[in-house]
Protein backbone atom coordinates (compact mmCIF):
# COMPACT_ATOMS: atom_id res chain seq x y z
CA UNK A 1 0.00 0.00 0.00
CA UNK A 2 3.00 2.12 -0.20
CA UNK A 3 2.11 3.32 -3.73
CA UNK A 4 -1.19 5.18 -2.46
CA UNK A 5 -1.27 8.96 -1.38
CA UNK A 6 -0.66 10.09 2.41
CA UNK A 7 -3.96 11.91 1.88
CA UNK A 8 -7.37 9.55 0.69
CA UNK A 9 -10.45 10.63 0.55
CA UNK A 10 -13.69 9.13 -0.70
CA UNK A 11 -17.03 10.57 -1.43
CA UNK A 12 -20.10 8.85 -2.52
CA UNK A 13 -22.98 10.53 -4.33
CA UNK A 14 -26.31 9.02 -5.81
CA UNK A 15 -26.30 11.09 -9.59
CA UNK A 16 -23.58 12.76 -11.41
CA UNK A 17 -23.68 16.78 -10.67
CA UNK A 18 -24.50 15.74 -6.98
CA UNK A 19 -20.73 16.20 -6.24
CA UNK A 20 -20.30 19.34 -8.46
CA UNK A 21 -22.73 21.28 -6.50
CA UNK A 22 -22.17 19.65 -2.96
CA UNK A 23 -18.14 18.96 -2.90
CA UNK A 24 -16.58 20.82 -6.37
CA UNK A 25 -14.63 23.26 -4.54
CA UNK A 26 -13.38 20.70 -1.78
CA UNK A 27 -12.52 17.91 -4.16
CA UNK A 28 -10.37 20.56 -6.86
CA UNK A 29 -8.29 21.62 -3.45
CA UNK A 30 -7.62 18.16 -2.58
CA UNK A 31 -7.11 16.94 -5.98
CA UNK A 32 -4.76 19.85 -6.52
CA UNK A 33 -2.99 19.50 -3.29
CA UNK A 34 -1.88 15.84 -4.14
CA UNK A 35 -4.54 14.09 -1.98
CA UNK A 36 -6.40 10.90 -3.60
CA UNK A 37 -9.43 11.80 -4.46
CA UNK A 38 -12.34 8.67 -5.04
CA UNK A 39 -16.26 9.48 -6.52
CA UNK A 40 -17.71 6.85 -6.20
CA UNK A 41 -21.69 7.72 -7.98
CA UNK A 42 -24.61 5.36 -7.11
CA UNK A 43 -26.78 5.66 -10.70
CA UNK A 44 -26.03 7.09 -14.26
CA UNK A 45 -29.41 9.16 -13.30
CA UNK A 46 -31.46 8.35 -15.98
CA UNK A 47 -34.41 9.48 -14.77
CA UNK A 48 -33.27 13.30 -14.70
CA UNK A 49 -34.95 16.31 -15.86
CA UNK A 50 -33.55 17.40 -19.10
CA UNK A 51 -32.65 21.45 -19.46
CA UNK A 52 -31.67 22.21 -22.64
CA UNK A 53 -34.61 21.64 -25.61
CA UNK A 54 -32.10 20.07 -27.91
CA UNK A 55 -31.21 17.71 -25.75
CA UNK A 56 -35.07 16.76 -24.60
CA UNK A 57 -34.99 13.86 -26.26
CA UNK A 58 -32.54 11.96 -24.05
CA UNK A 59 -34.93 11.81 -21.41
CA UNK A 60 -36.13 8.65 -19.80
CA UNK A 61 -39.55 8.57 -21.34
CA UNK A 62 -38.28 9.80 -24.75
CA UNK A 63 -34.72 7.58 -25.79
CA UNK A 64 -33.85 6.57 -22.69
CA UNK A 65 -30.65 7.56 -22.98
CA UNK A 66 -30.04 10.22 -20.07
CA UNK A 67 -27.88 8.01 -18.69
CA UNK A 68 -24.75 7.22 -20.36
CA UNK A 69 -24.73 10.85 -21.45
CA UNK A 70 -24.43 12.28 -17.89
CA UNK A 71 -21.97 9.65 -17.48
CA UNK A 72 -19.78 11.68 -20.11
CA UNK A 73 -21.09 14.67 -19.08
CA UNK A 74 -19.53 13.64 -15.07
CA UNK A 75 -16.15 13.02 -16.85
CA UNK A 76 -15.79 16.45 -18.19
CA UNK A 77 -16.87 17.67 -14.75
CA UNK A 78 -13.94 15.38 -13.14
CA UNK A 79 -11.41 16.62 -14.90
CA UNK A 80 -12.00 20.22 -14.41
CA UNK A 81 -11.54 19.36 -11.03
CA UNK A 82 -8.53 17.64 -11.43
CA UNK A 83 -9.98 14.18 -10.49
CA UNK A 84 -8.93 11.13 -11.92
CA UNK A 85 -10.64 8.31 -9.71
CA UNK A 86 -14.53 8.20 -10.15
CA UNK A 87 -16.35 5.16 -10.33
CA UNK A 88 -19.85 4.11 -10.52
CA UNK A 89 -21.03 1.85 -7.89
CA UNK A 90 -20.58 -1.76 -9.10
CA UNK A 91 -20.05 -0.27 -12.59
CA UNK A 92 -22.23 1.74 -14.87
CA UNK A 93 -25.58 1.14 -15.12
CA UNK A 94 -25.69 -1.63 -12.34
CA UNK A 95 -27.86 1.04 -10.16
CA UNK A 96 -30.73 2.57 -11.93
CA UNK A 97 -31.84 6.07 -10.85
CA UNK A 98 -35.16 5.51 -8.61
CA UNK A 99 -37.00 9.07 -9.45
CA UNK A 100 -38.46 11.09 -7.00
CA UNK A 101 -40.53 9.69 -3.77
CA UNK A 102 -43.26 8.23 -4.57
CA UNK A 103 -43.48 7.29 -8.30
CA UNK A 104 -43.09 4.18 -9.58
CA UNK A 105 -39.61 3.92 -10.53
CA UNK A 106 -38.78 3.73 -7.39
CA UNK A 107 -39.65 -0.39 -7.16
CA UNK A 108 -38.49 -1.05 -10.71
CA UNK A 109 -36.30 -3.79 -10.76
CA UNK A 110 -32.63 -2.77 -10.88
CA UNK A 111 -33.65 0.77 -9.00
CA UNK A 112 -31.30 2.03 -6.64
CA UNK A 113 -34.04 2.47 -3.76
CA UNK A 114 -35.10 -1.36 -4.34
CA UNK A 115 -31.50 -2.83 -3.52
CA UNK A 116 -30.42 -4.64 -0.79
CA UNK A 117 -28.32 -2.20 1.19
CA UNK A 118 -25.96 -5.22 1.44
CA UNK A 119 -25.70 -6.94 -1.77
CA UNK A 120 -25.00 -2.68 -3.06
CA UNK A 121 -22.52 -2.41 -0.09
CA UNK A 122 -20.35 -4.99 -1.30
CA UNK A 123 -19.50 -2.91 -4.52
CA UNK A 124 -17.97 -0.19 -2.30
CA UNK A 125 -16.20 -2.59 -0.10
CA UNK A 126 -14.34 -3.56 -2.42
CA UNK A 127 -13.49 0.04 -3.69
CA UNK A 128 -13.02 1.00 0.07
CA UNK A 129 -10.61 -1.97 0.78
CA UNK A 130 -8.73 -0.78 -2.47
CA UNK A 131 -8.05 3.02 -2.21
CA UNK A 132 -7.95 2.84 1.72
CA UNK A 133 -9.19 6.62 2.51
CA UNK A 134 -9.26 7.98 5.85
CA UNK A 135 -12.14 10.33 5.53
CA UNK A 136 -15.46 9.50 3.49
CA UNK A 137 -18.24 11.88 2.80
CA UNK A 138 -21.52 10.94 1.81
CA UNK A 139 -25.09 12.34 2.99
CA UNK A 140 -27.40 12.24 5.99
CA UNK A 141 -29.95 9.90 6.82
CA UNK A 142 -32.45 12.30 4.94
CA UNK A 143 -30.19 12.33 1.97
CA UNK A 144 -29.91 16.18 2.00
CA UNK A 145 -33.30 16.34 1.13
CA UNK A 146 -35.47 13.12 0.71
CA UNK A 147 -35.32 11.52 -2.70
CA UNK A 148 -34.73 8.10 -2.45
CA UNK A 149 -31.01 7.62 -4.00
CA UNK A 150 -29.88 10.20 -1.95
CA UNK A 151 -30.91 8.13 1.23
CA UNK A 152 -29.77 5.17 -0.17
CA UNK A 153 -26.62 6.36 -0.84
CA UNK A 154 -26.38 7.38 2.85
CA UNK A 155 -27.14 3.68 4.02
CA UNK A 156 -25.08 2.05 1.44
CA UNK A 157 -22.05 4.51 2.32
CA UNK A 158 -22.50 3.94 5.95
CA UNK A 159 -23.05 0.16 5.72
CA UNK A 160 -20.15 -0.50 3.35
CA UNK A 161 -17.50 1.84 5.88
CA UNK A 162 -19.28 -0.76 8.34
CA UNK A 163 -18.28 -3.70 6.40
CA UNK A 164 -15.18 -2.98 4.98
CA UNK A 165 -13.70 -3.08 8.77
CA UNK A 166 -14.82 -6.56 9.38
CA UNK A 167 -11.94 -8.38 9.11
CA UNK A 168 -14.62 -11.25 9.15
CA UNK A 169 -16.52 -9.95 5.67
CA UNK A 170 -15.54 -10.88 1.99
CA UNK A 171 -11.91 -11.27 2.75
CA UNK A 172 -11.59 -12.18 -1.31
CA UNK A 173 -12.46 -7.79 -1.49
CA UNK A 174 -9.73 -7.33 0.27
CA UNK A 175 -7.77 -6.52 3.71
CA UNK A 176 -10.13 -4.66 5.98
CA UNK A 177 -9.67 -1.25 6.52
CA UNK A 178 -10.99 1.23 8.70
CA UNK A 179 -12.26 5.13 7.59
CA UNK A 180 -11.11 7.25 10.32
CA UNK A 181 -13.61 10.21 10.11
CA UNK A 182 -17.47 9.75 7.97
CA UNK A 183 -18.34 13.25 7.27
CA UNK A 184 -22.29 14.49 5.99
CA UNK A 185 -22.83 17.08 3.61
CA UNK A 186 -23.87 19.97 5.04
CA UNK A 187 -24.76 23.75 4.46
CA UNK A 188 -25.34 26.54 7.66
CA UNK A 189 -28.64 27.60 7.82
CA UNK A 190 -26.93 31.40 7.91
CA UNK A 191 -25.11 31.02 4.62
CA UNK A 192 -27.78 29.97 2.83
CA UNK A 193 -30.27 33.04 3.86
CA UNK A 194 -27.37 35.17 2.88
CA UNK A 195 -26.74 33.58 -0.50
CA UNK A 196 -30.40 33.70 -1.36
CA UNK A 197 -30.29 37.35 0.60
CA UNK A 198 -27.23 38.06 -2.33
CA UNK A 199 -29.34 36.76 -5.23
CA UNK A 200 -32.40 38.56 -4.25
CA UNK A 201 -30.30 41.48 -4.61
CA UNK A 202 -28.44 41.12 -7.55
CA UNK A 203 -32.03 40.56 -9.65
CA UNK A 204 -30.30 37.76 -12.17
CA UNK A 205 -33.09 36.89 -14.59
CA UNK A 206 -34.62 33.64 -13.19
CA UNK A 207 -38.43 32.90 -12.65
CA UNK A 208 -37.84 32.82 -9.15
CA UNK A 209 -35.62 31.62 -6.45
CA UNK A 210 -35.79 28.24 -4.43
CA UNK A 211 -36.39 28.14 -0.94
CA UNK A 212 -33.56 27.64 1.55
CA UNK A 213 -35.77 23.89 2.41
CA UNK A 214 -34.39 22.84 -1.34
CA UNK A 215 -30.84 23.11 -0.49
CA UNK A 216 -29.76 20.04 0.28
CA UNK A 217 -27.99 19.69 4.21
CA UNK A 218 -29.36 22.79 5.24
CA UNK A 219 -29.02 22.52 9.28
CA UNK A 220 -28.90 25.12 12.15
CA UNK A 221 -24.90 26.11 12.40
CA UNK A 222 -24.20 24.67 15.75
CA UNK A 223 -24.42 21.47 13.52
CA UNK A 224 -21.52 22.03 11.27
CA UNK A 225 -18.03 20.71 12.48
CA UNK A 226 -16.11 21.73 9.74
CA UNK A 227 -15.41 24.59 6.94
CA UNK A 228 -13.37 23.97 3.60
CA UNK A 229 -12.46 27.42 1.89
CA UNK A 230 -12.64 26.55 -1.57
CA UNK A 231 -12.65 30.53 -2.78
CA UNK A 232 -9.28 29.67 -4.96
CA UNK A 233 -10.92 26.52 -6.07
CA UNK A 234 -14.25 28.94 -7.49
CA UNK A 235 -12.98 28.60 -11.06
CA UNK A 236 -13.13 24.78 -10.95
CA UNK A 237 -16.47 24.18 -9.81
CA UNK A 238 -18.11 26.69 -11.78
CA UNK A 239 -16.59 24.49 -14.84
CA UNK A 240 -17.59 21.65 -13.58
CA UNK A 241 -21.37 22.39 -13.00
CA UNK A 242 -21.50 23.93 -16.58
CA UNK A 243 -20.16 20.01 -17.54
CA UNK A 244 -23.31 18.41 -16.29
CA UNK A 245 -25.46 21.05 -18.58
CA UNK A 246 -28.51 18.57 -18.63
CA UNK A 247 -29.24 19.25 -14.94
CA UNK A 248 -27.66 22.55 -14.27
CA UNK A 249 -28.26 26.26 -16.23
CA UNK A 250 -25.26 28.08 -14.39
CA UNK A 251 -25.07 31.98 -14.08
CA UNK A 252 -21.85 32.35 -11.94
CA UNK A 253 -22.65 32.54 -9.41
CA UNK A 254 -25.59 31.51 -8.97
CA UNK A 255 -27.56 28.46 -11.04
CA UNK A 256 -30.70 26.66 -11.23
CA UNK A 257 -32.13 23.35 -11.40
CA UNK A 258 -34.56 21.85 -14.07
CA UNK A 259 -37.40 24.21 -11.76
CA UNK A 260 -35.39 27.00 -13.15
CA UNK A 261 -35.53 28.65 -9.65
CA UNK A 262 -32.15 30.50 -8.90
CA UNK A 263 -29.80 29.16 -6.41
CA UNK A 264 -26.43 30.22 -4.55
CA UNK A 265 -23.35 28.70 -5.33
CA UNK A 266 -21.20 28.14 -2.60
CA UNK A 267 -17.60 28.23 -2.77
CA UNK A 268 -17.06 27.41 0.69
CA UNK A 269 -18.23 24.42 1.56
CA UNK A 270 -19.51 22.66 5.18
CA UNK A 271 -19.82 19.24 6.49
CA UNK A 272 -20.68 17.66 10.27
CA UNK A 273 -18.19 15.08 11.36
CA UNK A 274 -20.27 11.73 12.93
CA UNK A 275 -17.34 9.39 13.43
CA UNK A 276 -13.94 9.76 14.16
CA UNK A 277 -12.18 12.55 16.04
CA UNK A 278 -12.11 16.46 15.86
CA UNK A 279 -8.75 18.09 14.58
CA UNK A 280 -10.63 21.23 15.97
CA UNK A 281 -8.50 23.59 18.41
CA UNK A 282 -10.33 24.64 21.50
CA UNK A 283 -13.64 23.82 19.75
CA UNK A 284 -14.34 25.89 16.59
CA UNK A 285 -14.39 24.27 13.33
CA UNK A 286 -12.18 22.32 11.48
CA UNK A 287 -10.70 24.04 8.75
CA UNK A 288 -8.91 20.29 6.82
CA UNK A 289 -10.98 17.01 6.61
CA UNK A 290 -7.90 15.03 7.44
CA UNK A 291 -7.20 17.41 10.20
CA UNK A 292 -6.00 15.32 13.72
CA UNK A 293 -5.59 11.91 11.53
CA UNK A 294 -1.51 11.29 11.61
CA UNK A 295 0.62 11.83 8.87
CA UNK A 296 -2.26 13.63 6.57
CA UNK A 297 -1.76 17.36 7.83
CA UNK A 298 0.70 20.33 6.76
CA UNK A 299 0.42 19.59 3.06
CA UNK A 300 1.03 22.61 0.82
CA UNK A 301 -1.22 23.00 -2.03
CA UNK A 302 1.07 22.71 -5.62
CA UNK A 303 2.11 26.30 -7.43
CA UNK A 304 -1.01 27.58 -9.49
CA UNK A 305 -3.11 25.46 -8.02
CA UNK A 306 -6.45 27.45 -8.05
CA UNK A 307 -7.96 25.65 -10.45
CA UNK A 308 -9.60 25.75 -14.03
CA UNK A 309 -11.20 28.78 -15.15
CA UNK A 310 -14.84 29.05 -15.48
Amino acid sequence: MTDLPARRLLLVHAHPDDESINNGATMAKYAAEGAGVTLVTCTLGEEGEVIPAPLAHLAADRDDTLGPYRAGELAAAMKELGVTDHRFLGGPGRFRDSGMTGTEQNHREGAFWHARVDDAAASLVEVIRSVRPQVLVTYDPDGGYGHPDHIQAHRVATRGAELAADPDHRPDLGAPHTISKIYWNRVPRTVVEEGFARLRAAGPDFPGTAAVSDVPGVTDDASVTTEIDGTAYAGAKVAAMRAHATQIAVYDPFFALSNHLGQPIFTTEFYELVRGESGAADGGRETDLFAGIAGTTGVAAAPGSAGAAS
